[in-house]
């Protein structure tokens, strides 16, 4: 279950770009992610939401404006890619979840510029 949550630095990065939104679990300082029975008994300090990929997409759809997926160029290599609104990248990755996190590092810079 844990692979559907983007992972730690992504979620901090997100936490500054200001995602505000309810997720299911949240990342402990140690980037952890607590268990729902934590989540939901405590609030502690210094915990990061830790959305799921789809939430952390949908945010960059609804906020900024930034489309983006992944794709496989050729379907006979096992070999994936990712474009977005403003950047195509064909570096062949060696998973969808490679490329996926690649995909969310870039959107992610492209925020940050636009800052």
């Amino acid at each position: 279950m844990n692979k559907e949550f983007i992972p730690y630095e992504e979620a901090l990065a997100l936490k500054e770009l200001g995602f505000d939104e309810r997720c299911f679990t949240r990342y402990y300082e140690s980037g952890k992610l607590a268990d729902n029975l934590s989540y939901l008994y405590h609030n502690y300090f210094g915990q990061v939401n830790a959305p799921l990929y789809q939430q952390a997409f949908r945010w960059f759809r609804e906020k900024h404006g930034l489309d983006s997926w992944v794709y496989r160029p050729d379907e006979k290599l096992n070999i994936w890619g990712y474009n977005t609104t403003l950047h195509t990248n064909v570096s062949p990755f060696k998973s969808y979840e490679e490329a996926e996190l690649e995909c969310l590092k870039q959107l992610i810079k492209i925020v940050k510029e636009k800052k």
